[in-house]
């Protein structure tokens, strides 16, 4: 039996979500955000929604959904155009500030361009993520106004994160806003602007962060078992990386004794051995790794060995016109110190994302054939890629992926059962192996049609 998606909760439910929030955005009285344990954030109905509003967000998933407009940007460069979407320029280069530089994941360049949008664009704001106060484990959206503020939450956070739930805020500021996301979370963002013409008139700037993934909030709990550090509720701080290039997955914790200790890991030995292995399955076909709907991306140019003690530099990927003229601005402010350099190290420095988005076309397509929900896509070309693939890597993307249906169990509904953190000092929620274990349902979920049954 095919699995149909009619609204939100299908989307969530058939694991097509990306988690970005822009559902909740459009519909605060319907959907809210909730961290899945397995999965990630996850949208869940609010008592009392109605079909036609959980319908109707539909219009702003991306997990569901994406396209390009029919005409590209006058200007790109029409060698990446089919693989890398829009780019008008490519530069290479770092946060002129050392400090920023240092905390950056690769550079510092997001971080950079959104301090100077604030203190010199005459800008509002940035919305972004951070890590949780309360939980540092999890991520919460948060509209940063200060330096200091944009500073706090530097570095990549491979954790299940949902920015778009906050939009209001930059719909509701009294001036434009910079908005850093994850390549679905931009391009959920313009989607939504689309719907909305106060949002739209509000952004300012899009930065996406080149992305290979989102793990869930167990694989978060399994790389600090890694780590040692068996009690989630004595974490006090998380850093994936940042701190150099690329640097270390940092974990300080409270010990039995009342004090404090720190455990690290390589970058190789947290996503690598790892976090990477419980990216939700959206993720797993997704053709928009590089931010292809943002003014501008930014990601790790790989395409060289990282000498050690390398402070980090950031490949700068100009897609817009607004952001040619923002990225210009900054590199005259000293906020960024860059280098235009050839369009060709974009490919160079992501070499493994041609592959993946190659596979993805035989991914859907076994999808399809295995009565599963798959993605949409129009104008993210993906079969002149997978043509190109060894034969091997073509069978791979087909066989791998029917054995991944019944593996995930995606032709099945998944219960959206919203994680329930233990508090500090608590190990309520954690089983024997250090693991925490998914809270009682909801009562927002309870309103949702049994999860065990189909929809035909």
């Amino acid at each position: 039996m095919r699995l149909k998606v009619l609204n939100i909760v299908d989307v969530a439910e058939t694991q097509a979500c990306c988690g970005c929030g822009a559902c909740a955005y459009v519909a605060p009285d319907a959907i809210e955000m909730a961290d899945v344990f397995e999965h990630g954030r996850r949208p869940v109905a609010r008592p009392g929604a109605s079909a036609e509003v959980l319908a109707d967000a539909l219009r702003v998933c991306p997990g569901i959904e994406l396209s390009h407009a029919e005409r590209p940007p006058d200007g790109v460069v029409p060698e990446l155009l089919p693989a890398w979407g829009p780019v008008l320029e490519v530069w290479e280069g770092y946060a002129t500030d050392s400090q920023i530089r240092f905390a950056g994941s690769s550079g510092g360049a997001a971080t950079a361009l959104s301090l100077y949008c604030i203190e010199q664009g005459d800008m509002h704001g940035l919305l972004h993520i951070a890590g949780r106060p309360d939980v540092p484990y999890l991520n919460h959206t948060i509209l940063s106004t200060r330096r200091e503020q944009v500073l706090a939450a530097t570095g990549s956070r491979y954790a299940p994160a949902s920015p778009c739930d906050g939009l209001q805020q930059v719909e509701d500021a009294p001036a434009l806003c910079v908005f850093v996301g994850k390549p679905c979370d931009v391009a959920a963002t313009a989607k939504a602007r689309a719907m909305r013409p106060a949002l739209d008139a509000k952004l300012g700037l899009t930065i996406a962060v080149f992305c290979a993934g989102t793990p869930s909030t167990r694989g978060t709990f399994e790389m600090f078992k890694k780590m040692g550090v068996d009690d989630p509720t004595s974490v006090i701080n998380v850093r994936y990386r940042g701190n150099g290039w690329p640097g270390l997955a940092t974990v300080t914790y409270r010990t039995p004794d009342g004090g404090e200790a720190t455990r690290e890991l390589t970058y190789q030995q947290s996503w690598g051995d790892v976090l990477q292995k419980h990216r939700q399955w959206r993720c797993y076909v997704c053709a928009d790794h590089t931010g292809e709907f943002a003014d501008i991306a930014v990601g790790d140019p790989w395409y060289r060995e990282i000498p050690p003690g390398e402070p980090g530099r950031s490949l700068i990927v100009v897609r817009t016109e607004r952001g040619r003229r923002i990225l210009r601005a900054a590199l005259d402010a000293g906020y960024v110190t860059a280098e235009r350099v050839e369009t060709k190290l974009l490919p160079a420095s992501q070499p493994n994302l041609l592959q993946t988005r190659g596979s993805v076309w035989g991914r859907l397509m076994a999808l399809r054939l295995m009565g599963a929900v798959a993605p949409r896509f129009r104008r993210l070309p993906m079969f002149h890629l997978w043509w190109h693939l060894t034969a091997a890597q073509k069978a791979q993307s087909i066989y791998g992926t029917v054995k991944r249906v019944f593996r995930k169990k995606l032709r099945q509904r998944v219960r959206i059962e919203p994680f329930v953190p233990a508090a500090a000092g608590s190990t309520a929620a954690c089983g024997p192996d250090g693991v925490a274990r998914p809270g009682p349902r909801s009562e927002l979920v309870a309103t949702v049609v049994a999860s065990a049954e189909f929809r035909s």
